[in-house]
């Protein structure tokens, strides 16, 4: 045979591949085809080897590599010997030690042509397939199966007749079309085909070689007329050419998709050995991670139905798709919650009193009123209560407070600042159709404390702002009402959250900004300002330790006594709170640490002479507030959003036509106020002796220092009224007196708010009288006792009370001459 018809036969593709005693190689033939054996040629008992998932055919060479023992000594023997071995196919594929029954009856005569041992101990034999013969009956099964065999009389074809050459043209056309239409076989197969000549060798060459089951190449194998062989073998031909066909057709329909998907899959499996390489997970395994995770949850059903859904989404989905990591982010989000997660409180409620003292000085009406709360959560254990707002001024520790509770409850604890927030999506979140969508603050707050029951302090609630992207404050109704907020829904998170759980503590400086449908969901707890005691007590227990310990010095280095505290609280400070206080006890530390740091000498006690060499000279003058021996000029009582303040009311009068001048930034309402007071003096000028004439003759101008700062509110009547009746009339006003209060037209005095506050405030700048409207007495017997020591309150109803009390009999030391010019008469006169 030609180097052409070789190389064709070792790389046809049309037989399949088997192992242990099958066909390792694709079938090849000789150069001479077949040679014929007669039956006296054949031994009495012929060795029969079983081979497995292929058919040998007369004048086709198989190489077999054998692995069983049986099949291994037959093949040394017979190769040793010489001998012609018969090869049978088997029934049953499965069985390694075969017998009688498990062989075809019809096999053929094959030659031992070569037997190579490979390394790895398989021996490999080189087969030609000479006749068929026929097993009458097996003799042997040990060592190995041996038969006694009769020849197959074969009827051949005779190639002069026409039926036969158009047999054999048919057969080696189907074969060319088979070979066109299989483009992986190579275009060297078909001259191969046009150099075979025998009619019978070539059904037995492409039946070897037809991809087919193999009962079906053992029926053709039985086949005893070479022409009846070569009808079936065209038939079955055909048959494959017409799948081929079909196979063709429906490739070339879906190519295109094939190959983008092929190139998909290719570029995956490359970017997955990359991630491999790299340490990082590919889609499917990040899938697997999120389901493994997800059987761990313990979520409600309807969240687990969601989840679901959205991982089974995922699946579907291209990893290249732009929707693709947002979905990962989002049932990342939905496995970080903590959805049955607690953390367990701690209800010793004593231990929470100490940790409250020891935090905290003063403040017993709040601590006390915490833990009521506490005490109701424990027996009940039950978190529908309002929800807990400190209002107060700033520095007087209300975050600190919430930090505190968090800390005696073992709970986690997180601060959320709603300063300036203006849009509702940052409390409900985005919805997630929007590019950049994210949670609400709420539900991230609880993904960062990694547990459903935190407490979390709404910081700075009352400054909530609001414009057209949505009210934050009505969104805030349904996480801070406990009736709702079991079922909170987030537009990220798209299911239901149970905030039921959570204690909200709230944190404000001014009522009047928060809505009224968010403060009727609050349990309002006032933190007033500090006396000069308790700021004295926190420095000393708080402030100075952590500003000693911010500043790198130790205890030993720096000593601040009561009287060195006094004198910054009183002449350098001026606030409700304590954080002015902490700043400037801060300023000492560090004049402390530069002296240390560069290894000079230092006086470790500071005393009161050292803190104007430290901190410069006093900010806070109180003599100031106290001289008013003028006519006029009257001390009043004030609230502002860093607790109270004192407030100056000055009148003067000038000659003119009874022209009214109000100066000093004033808001409506205090407006109101003075007009109020100058009608009510008018119509009650004889009642101080003031000739009524003055009215028209004179101008008057009430201003209000400090006129940068805006002023508001309804509490300075009587001040304003003290201060124009001390003006009329140039009586003093006395001393160190202070006032707050609202007037009426009839003269009755109103009853105001802030009263702690503004007690604080006279306390500080040296007032040791105040009037107040008999109604507020309630507001002063809620104030501890040390608060008001050294004050004497004066109870008023009418504005008549507030003049007797305020107004001395003496006047001013320089007064105004009030003259009164004679009406001149009539013309007529």
């Amino acid at each position: 045979m030609n180097h052409t018809l070789e190389h064709f036969l070792q790389n046809l593709l049309l037989s399949s591949i088997s192992d242990d005693e099958s066909i390792e190689l694709i079938p090849v033939i000789t150069a001479d085809a077949e040679d014929d054996i007669k039956q006296e040629d054949l031994p009495e008992e012929l060795p029969i080897l079983a081979v497995r998932n292929t058919v040998l055919f007369p004048g086709v060479v198989l190489p077999i590599t054998v692995s069983r023992k049986k099949s291994v000594k037959l093949v040394r023997k017979a190769h040793s010997g010489g001998q012609v071995i018969g090869v049978v196919a088997q029934k049953n594929t499965g069985s390694d030690d075969p017998t009688a029954e498990d062989l075809y009856d019809i096999g053929t005569v094959a030659k031992i042509l070569k037997m190579l041992v490979l390394p790895d101990g398989n021996t490999t034999i080189i087969i030609q397939g000479q006749s068929r013969f026929k097993i009458e009956e097996v003799t042997q099964e040990e060592p190995y199966l041996a038969a006694r065999v009769s020849l197959c009389q074969e009827t051949p074809m005779d190639k002069s007749k026409k039926e036969v050459k158009a047999l054999v043209q048919s057969l080696k056309d189907a074969a060319a079309k088979m070979l066109k239409l299989n483009p992986e076989i190579p275009q060297e197969a078909q001259v191969a085909l046009d150099n075979i000549d025998s009619p019978s060798f070539l059904t037995h060459f492409l039946s070897s070689n037809l991809n087919v089951e193999m009962a079906q190449k053992q029926e053709l194998l039985e086949v005893n007329d070479g022409k009846e062989r070569g009808t079936l073998l065209l038939e079955l031909m055909l048959r494959e050419i017409q799948l081929l066909e079909l196979k063709q057709e429906i490739h070339s329909k879906v190519h295109t998709d094939i190959d983008q998907q092929q190139r998909d899959y290719f570029l995956r499996q490359q970017i997955k050995v990359l991630q491999d390489e790299l340490g990082q997970e590919g889609p499917d395994q990040e899938i697997e991670r999120f389901r493994e995770r997800a059987k761990k949850k313990k979520w409600p059903e309807a969240v687990a139905q969601h989840f679901k859904k959205e991982i089974d989404k995922l699946a579907r989905l291209n990893p290249q798709a732009a929707e693709y990591p947002v979905a990962v982010n989002y049932l990342e989000f939905l496995l970080d919650l903590p959805w049955d997660e607690h953390t367990k409180d701690n209800f010793n409620l004593k231990r929470t009193k100490k940790i409250l003292d020891a935090d905290h000085y003063g403040l017993e009406k709040v601590k006390e009123r915490i833990l009521e709360y506490l005490a109701v959560l424990k027996l009940k254990n039950d978190m529908k209560a309002p929800i807990l707002c400190l209002y107060g001024p700033p520095g007087v520790g209300k975050t600190s407070l919430g930090r505190s509770i968090a800390k005696a409850l073992g709970r986690n604890y997180v601060r959320m600042s709603l300063g300036g927030v203006r849009d509702e999506a940052e409390i409900r979140g985005h919805r997630r159709t929007y590019v950049g969508a994210m949670p609400g603050k709420i539900i991230s707050q609880i993904k960062k404390t990694g547990s459903s029951n935190p407490v979390i302090i709404l910081d700075e609630i009352d400054k909530l702002a609001s414009d057209f992207r949505g009210d934050p404050s009505s969104a805030l109704l349904e996480v801070l009402d406990p009736e709702q907020n079991h079922t909170f829904m987030d537009n990220y998170l798209d299911v239901e959250y149970d905030l039921s759980k959570v204690l909200f503590i709230a944190t404000a400086n001014s009522l009047e900004t928060i809505q009224p449908a968010l403060r009727d969901r609050m349990e309002i707890i006032e933190l007033t300002g500090y006396t000069l005691e308790e700021k004295t007590e926190i420095a000393k227990r708080h402030l100075v330790p952590k500003q000693v310990e911010e500043h790198g010095l130790e205890p030993e280095d720096v000593k601040v006594p009561k009287p060195t505290i006094h004198k910054v609280i009183e002449d350098y400070t001026r606030e409700s709170g304590v954080r002015s206080l902490e700043r400037k006890i801060g300023q000492l530390m560090r004049n402390t640490a530069k002296q240390k740091a560069m290894d000079e000498e230092f006086v470790k006690t500071i005393k009161p002479d050292d803190v104007v060499k430290i901190l410069g000279s006093e900010i806070f003058d109180k003599e100031i507030y106290q001289d008013i021996d003028t006519a006029g000029v009257v001390t009043g009582l004030a609230w502002t959003s860093v607790g109270g303040d004192i407030l100056f009311i000055e009148s003067i009068l000038s000659r003119g036509k009874g022209k009214l001048t109000l100066s000093g930034q004033l808001g409506d309402v205090m407006k109101e106020s003075a007009m109020t007071a100058i009608s009510y003096l008018k119509a009650h000028a004889e009642l101080l002796d003031i000739d009524y004439r003055l009215f028209d003759q004179y101008d008057l101008h009430i201003h209000f220092p400090e006129g940068a700062v805006p002023k508001d509110g309804p509490s300075a009547g009587i001040a304003i009224f003290t201060s124009i009746a001390s003006v009329f009339t140039q009586r003093k006003v006395r001393p160190r007196l202070a006032m707050t209060g609202e007037i009426t037209l009839r003269g009755k005095v109103l009853p105001v708010g802030g009263i702690k506050e503004k007690i604080l405030a006279a306390k500080r700048a040296g007032v040791t009288d105040i009037i107040l409207c008999q109604k507020n007495k309630k507001d002063i017997n809620e104030i501890p006792e040390q608060y008001i020591k050294g004050l004497t309150i004066h109870y008023v109803d009418r504005v008549d009370d507030v003049v007797k009390i305020a107004l001395l009999k003496e006047k001013v030391k320089y007064p105004l001459k009030l003259e009164v010019k004679e009406e001149k008469a009539d013309a007529e006169k």
